[in-house]
Parts: C-alpha cells; sequence; structure tokens
C-alpha cells in the first residue's frame, strides 16, 4: 500500500498562529509521549509509520508548503508540489504519476487521506482495511466512513445501500449527501449515514486511467508542466461521484476536527504555553504566546487567548469558531515563516516618506542547514550574527563568521551562509521594494 498525504490550504481559523504561509497541520502544539510537542502533519507521518502500513509515503502540497515540510519531516516523505492550485483531483492526479513513474504497479492499492486529522490506532486498521478490499476489488472506490457522535452540519454524509457489510466490513454506498441541515441530518442518521471522513482507496492504474481522459501526458514531470491541464475540481466530484462502484468501511474511534481554537484547546498538553503569568482565579483558559513579551490574565474565564507575530487573539471559546470571519479584513504580509532551514520573524517594517522601505527580521537557523545561494536586484541587506557560527560566501569567497560579526551585502552580490552551529541573525533589508520575490538562486555546492 502507497499512502497519499494531501496537505492544502491555508487559512485563519488559529489565527494569528495560522495565516496565508503557516497552515494549521504545521504548528507544534501536540504533546508528544516524551514531553515535547509535535504538529498535525508530524503526528499522522508518526502514526502511519508505527502503524506500519505503508509502503511509502507521499505528500501533495502547493510550492509553499515545501519548505515547512522538508523542516518538520526531513527526508521521511515524497513530496510531491503543485504549480498552482487546482483542487484535490489535480493534485491526487499529479501524485498517482509520480508513484507510477516511481514504478509502482497500476494493481498497487493506494489511500488517500488528509494531513491534520487527530484520530487513533484503530483509525489506521480501518486504512488496511480498506486496501485489502482494494486488492479483492470490493468496488472501484472504498471511503472510510466516520460513525457520527451527533447529526453534524460540518460534514457531508455516505448513505450506505445496506445493513449488513461483505466479508471486509465494507457496506455499498447508496447515496452522497452535502453538509446538510440540522433537521436532515437527524433524518440522515435513521439511514445509518456516515460522516465522509475523506479517505479514499484505489488501484493506481484506475486513477491513471481518468487522468487519460483529460491529458495526453501519461508522466509525472510532463503533467507537471502542463498542470493546468488538468480540470479545477474536487476529488469528490469528479472521481467518487461518478465512479461505478463504491464502498465505504466505517470508522468509530476518536476523530476530531482540530480546525477551531476551541477544538484544538482540548489536546493542548497544558493550559498555558510561552510566556504566561496567570492570577490564581484564572479559570478554564488557554494562552497560547509565541512573543518574548509576559501575557498577564488576571481574573478572567473560558477564554483563547494567542500572540504570535502576526496578532493578539483575545475570544470566548464559545464564539473562537468565529475568528476567521473577523480577520479577514487583515492583509498584511505574514511576520513568522518556517523554512527548511529554519525560521525567521519579523521584528519591524518602516516605509519613509520618500518610499523607501527598511524589514528587520531575526533568522534562526539549525545546525548544518544553509541558506541559498542568492542575489536581491532591488534591495541591500545587513546581516549581524547575534549568536553561533557559520560559513559565509559572498560573490564566491567564502569566510568564517561568528557572534559579532556583520555582513553588508549590496544589491547584486552572490550571498548564502550555512550554520556550523544553532545560528541566530538580524536581518535589515533596504530599498524600494521589499519581497519575497526579489530573489534569484544560484547554483553553489557546499561539499565542493
Amino acid at each position: 500500500m502507497k499512502i497519499i498525504l494531501l496537505s492544502g490550504g491555508s487559512g485563519k481559523r488559529l489565527w494569528p498562529l495560522s495565516n496565508d504561509v503557516r497552515s494549521k497541520q504545521f504548528l507544534r502544539l501536540l504533546p508528544m509521549a516524551d514531553g515535547g510537542t509535535e504538529s498535525m502533519i508530524q503526528r499522522v507521518v508518526r502514526q502511519i509509520r508505527e502503524s506500519g502500513i505503508a509502503d511509502s509515503i507521499t505528500i501533495a502540497t502547493g510550492e509553499s508548503q515545501l519548505d515547512p515540510i522538508q523542516s518538520q519531516l526531513s527526508n521521511e516523505v515524497s513530496v510531491v508540489t503543485e504549480p498552482c492550485r487546482r483542487d484535490t483531483f489535480p493534485a491526487i492526479a499529479l501524485a498517482s504519476l509520480y508513484l507510477k513513474d516511481q514504478g509502482t504497479s497500476p494493481d498497487e492499492p493506494i489511500v488517500v487521506m488528509p494531513c491534520d486529522v487527530f484520530t487513533e490506532e484503530g483509525y489506521f486498521s480501518v486504512i488496511q482495511k480498506m486496501a485489502k478490499a482494494t486488492e479483492a476489488n470490493v468496488a472501484e472506490l472504498i471511503l472510510m466512513g466516520i460513525t457520527p457522535s451527533s447529526p453534524s452540519t460540518k460534514y457531508g454524509y455516505i448513505v450506505p445501500a445496506s445493513t449488513e457489510p461483505d466479508a471486509f466490513g465494507a457496506y455499498p454506498v447508496s447515496r452522497f449527501t452535502e453538509k446538510p441541515d440540522t433537521e436532515h441530518a437527524i433524518e440522515l442518521l435513521t439511514e445509518n449515514a456516515v460522516w465522509n471522513g475523506g479517505v479514499f482507496a484505489f488501484r493506481l492504474g484506475y486513477l491513471t486511467d481518468i487522468v487519460k481522459q483529460y491529458s495526453d501526458f501519461d508522466s509525472y514531470e510532463a503533467l507537471r508542466r502542463h498542470f493546468e491541464s488538468l480540470p479545477k475540481i474536487s476529488f469528490d466530484y469528479e472521481v467518487v461521484e461518478k465512479a461505478k462502484s463504491v464502498a465505504m468501511i466505517p470508522f468509530s474511534g476518536e476523530w476530531k476536527d482540530l480546525g477551531t481554537w476551541d477544538a484544538l484547546s482540548e489536546q493542548l498538553p497544558k493550559e498555558y504555553t510561552g510566556y504566561v503569568v496567570n492570577s490564581p482565579d484564572v479559570r478554564h483558559t488557554h494562552v497560547v504566546n509565541e512573543l518574548d513579551i509576559p501575557i498577564v490574565c488576571v481574573g478572567v474565564d473560558n477564554l483563547i487567548i494567542s500572540a504570535s507575530p502576526d496578532g493578539i487573539l483575545i475570544a470566548d471559546k464559545e464564539s473562537s469558531d468565529t475568528v476567521k470571519e473577523h480577520v479577514s479584513v487583515i492583509n498584511s504580509r505574514p511576520m513568522f515563516e518556517e523554512r527548511r532551514w529554519g525560521f525567521y520573524k519579523v521584528l519591524g517594517h518602516t516605509e519613509y516618506p520618500d518610499g523607501h522601505r527598511s524589514l528587520t527580521k531575526l533568522l534562526h537557523l539549525n545546525p548544518g542547514c544553509a541558506i541559498s545561494y542568492q542575489l536581491h536586484a532591488r534591495r541591500d541587506e545587513v546581516w549581524t550574527i547575534v549568536d553561533g557560527e557559520a560559513l559565509l560566501v559572498i560573490d564566491d569567497k567564502i569566510i568564517k563568521v561568528g557572534r559579532g560579526d556583520v555582513a553588508d551585502i549590496k544589491a547584486g552580490q552572490r550571498h548564502a551562509i550555512k550554520a556550523l552551529t544553532h545560528l541566530e541573525i538580524i536581518e535589515v533589508q533596504s530599498g524600494s521594494e521589499l519581497v519575497e520575490e526579489d530573489i534569484t538562486r544560484l547554483p553553489w555546492d557546499w561539499d565542493e
């Protein structure tokens, strides 16, 4: 079995920690057995590895998420990046052709699942059942159904055509229903309907044959170059609803969407994270502080308080699912971004009356990691080494630098840096236009 993890989207439901470049699956907030914390995507990959059900894991994602995936998962997974957003069907199609080009048999069971599900061991046992049902040709598509705990209006529903499962625990599917209102959801439960868990199993050849209907490009690289030839449509609409035979295997264990602050707070390892000072009368309140300044709470009850370089949130837990609609008017640039080499925080951004701009960042590089060899056309940069040691390259010349050293990098100068230890740099950009797109990357081999 091969697993394709879908890592898409960006959003602000968990603002100010999540933003347009920092999706919820990368927030390292979930507790680990050793007392540390991990992100949703790290947790799911760990659970797959521990279950032993898959030969390989491939993540289908956008190019903007490549850096945080590489930072958090290193070489544990393969990554397929979409050159542009085209919804879930094109993403799964591209990942499927990648697996085909890697030598995967057309008869190999493929399981597609979300990367941000919060669940337990039994979930992966059901995935294994789905793969076995696929091998036995129970249906063209095998879906996972989540046994409902309530007549929820947040999920789509799968209505089974029978009350009796087959030998694999699978039920034939009668129909699908999009997110219903409460009255309709109650009716669906009387028909033994289950929530659609967004997990699909099929043979690789089944999906690649569907791709041929839209494209003459039968290799991963060719399809990626012509990615826009695929329709912009979800996998549910393009494949699931058109399948000749669909079956469903239910899962009845713990399964949660941690997409709101109230839901996430139930899984946090402690009520206070970061620099937080509370009075004894604070009750039922969770605080996550990513800033270096204190948050002081006195006499509050049932709140979510979160602070990051992007902003500060104070919300009643019962209203926390409306955060996204209130922050949608905020259009400022993200102030924190995780990269394959570490992360950066924006400390200040100023525009002067004559149009000149300055931007100050704090960069953290992990040992052995490097910022690519690059140049900028429209800005100068000054790097001040705050802590650690590194190798600095400017116009092909290498020097060793450490705490207190300063590099003055003019527009057009080629430069890179590689951390020998944990490295902190204060970067001050100045120029008429300070954007991430003003980067020309150049080849450089540190081993040479």
